[in-house]
């Protein structure tokens, strides 16, 4: 069971998580959601058409590229990007309400992602890059999926050097190593965002309530 952060109430926060293809940032995406029930994915918008067994509204909002184009223009999107030949956005309404709930959000994005996040909510926004602890085991990591063409492979190690160039710019760096304990580290980072002061919006009435006036 998950460490309860605080009964307090809490403005929630949203944990990004970007990578290269292939460094475990999926999957440990995946562990954190097991182990947290509390924590949301961010399900994005889409142009790209659902993979076998994606369910609209739960993996992602399938729509055709011009309501995307419509939804982006009418700025209906926390970030959006292009990756890959499709359109990718978070839709902005339902995550500023579940924040103001103490709802926490999981995000799966890149950098561009992440920059476009934290320059709409700054004070929202916690920024964990995954490495992989080589260029030659990200390499066998995506060859092992076994799930990508020779040319996308080689594709997605071409990007991943534009990638891993923008390590600097998150708060918190794991090198994958090992997914178990990269998922504990994932975890303590969780926690202690959680507990930051200023997100324990409920604190200030509490104390007072503790402090007897002379």
């Amino acid at each position: 069971m998950p460490v309860t952060a605080s009964k307090v109430k809490r403005r929630g926060l949203m944990l990004v998580l970007s990578s290269p293809s292939g460094a475990g940032k999926t999957t440990l995406a995946a562990r954190l959601l097991k182990y947290d029930p509390g924590l949301r994915l961010s399900v994005s918008a889409t142009t790209r058409a659902p993979r076998p067994g994606e369910v609209d509204g739960e993996d992602y909002h399938f729509v055709s590229e011009e309501e995307f184009l419509r939804m982006q223009t009418e700025g209906e999107f926390l970030e959006s990007a292009k990756v890959f030949g499709h359109h990718y956005g978070t839709p902005r309404a339902k995550v500023f309400h579940d924040l103001e709930e103490g709802r926490d959000y999981l995000f799966d994005i890149d950098w561009q992602g992440a920059q476009q996040l934290e320059s709409r909510a700054l004070g929202d926004v916690v920024k964990v890059f995954i490495l992989p602890p080589s260029r030659e085991e990200l390499e066998r990591r995506l060859r092992a999926r076994n799930q990508d063409p020779e040319d996308v492979v080689l594709a997605r190690m071409a990007k991943a050097d534009a990638e891993i160039s923008h390590w600097a710019e998150y708060e918190y760096v794991i090198v994958n190593y090992d997914l178990d304990e990269s998922e504990e580290m994932l975890r303590a980072i969780l926690l202690a965002e959680q507990l930051r002061r200023y997100r324990q919006v409920g604190l200030a009435d509490m104390v007072r309530g503790m402090i007897r006036e002379e």
